[in-house]
């Protein structure tokens, strides 16, 4: 059974870059998933950032996030990378990434319970 485990948050200055990863657990693969990112602050419902096909051919990014947040992916490594630059205290969230078997907009990817599987999250904190 596919299990995510996301790496990578800290604390980060404003202005500064993280780049966070979403990897499969030991005897298990992301190569025939699509993979989403989601974040989640404190108070704040859970947000789509963007998501990206088994390939990694092919993404797409909510509005709201377009420009700074870029998604991609290593099927060699098993694992996808969501790489944020000029961080803002905004950003400061939980970040989740989670698997589907089939590419759809970010929107509609989790959009029932029970189509993605979720890993446990990492938290990324930006402040000065």
């Amino acid at each position: 059974q596919l299990q995510l485990v996301e790496s990578g948050g800290g604390l980060v200055q404003p202005g500064g870059s993280l780049r966070l990863s979403c990897a499969a657990a030991s005897g298990s693969t992301l190569n025939y998933y699509a993979v989403g990112w989601f974040r989640q602050a404190p108070g704040k419902e859970r947000e789509g950032i963007g998501s990206i096909n088994y390939s990694g051919d092919s993404t797409n990014y909510a509005d709201s996030v377009r420009g700074r947040f870029t998604i991609s992916r290593d099927n060699v490594q098993n694992t996808v990378h969501l790489q944020i630059n000029s961080l803002k205290p905004e950003d400061t969230a939980v970040y989740y990434c989670a698997a589907r078997d089939s590419y759809t907009t970010i929107t509609a990817m989790c959009a029932r319970v029970g189509l993605c599987r979720w890993g446990q999250g990492t938290q990324v904190t930006v402040s000065s």
